[in-house]
């Protein structure tokens, strides 16, 4: 037998055990927020993001949802998340899919302006519980549809959502509609905030 420092394992399993918790622990220490979210500056955004984004897709793909699993391969419609605006406390992070992407960055208005049918816009979405820790949101999205539809009366838009456990969740669509309609020279769209829009200075 070779001579040299012997771990059951039991005490392996204890080892790691006890660097996991530490982990967590340290994990959950870097992202506790003792701030209200309205006065975070860019670095704690950042921050906070970096806390969540690896759990956001992990969980929104949990069972391989069409969009949950595939959205974070679009393109990104700004340079990050802002602070939050009409979705309550939550801080959103929007991606649009091939079809629409060029057009949404143009983040153009006007009566005449419309994303072309097949565009599919998600949005992420997060915030902080009360104890500065932070909270996953459903996936938010929006898929632009044929005129002539039951989503006519939406603007063409068909509002859906991934809970953070990769379920669908139910949307009501005058619920969503009746705040995008606030948006109705943006085809309803509600762009990110201008200073994280792509190419703003």
């Amino acid at each position: 037998m070779k001579s040299g420092l012997l771990i059951t394992a039991a005490a392996l399993a204890a080892l790691i055990s006890g660097a996991q918790t530490a982990a967590a622990e340290s994990h959950a220490a870097e992202c506790t927020f003792e701030k209200d979210v309205f006065d975070f500056d860019d670095d704690e955004i950042a921050a906070l993001y970096a806390c969540v984004v690896d759990d956001l897709e992990a969980g929104y793909g949990a069972n391989d949802h069409e969009i949950g699993a595939v959205y974070r391969t679009w393109g990104a419609a700004a340079t990050g998340p802002a602070l939050p605006g009409v979705h309550g406390e939550r801080f959103l992070n929007t991606f649009v899919n091939e079809v629409g992407y060029d057009q949404y960055i143009e983040y153009a208005y006007g009566d005449d302006f419309a994303m072309p049918v097949g565009t599919v816009i998600a949005k992420e979405s997060y915030k902080l519980r009360n104890d500065g820790t932070p909270r996953l949101g459903p996936l938010l999205i929006m898929t632009k549809v044929e005129a002539g539809t039951e989503a006519e009366e939406f603007g063409n838009w068909v509002y859906s959502g991934v809970q953070p456990n990769g379920k669908t969740m139910g949307v009501k669509q005058s619920f969503c509609h009746d705040c995008h309609s606030a948006y109705a020279d943006q085809d309803s769209l509600g762009y990110p905030l201008d200073h994280v829009r792509l190419g703003a200075e």
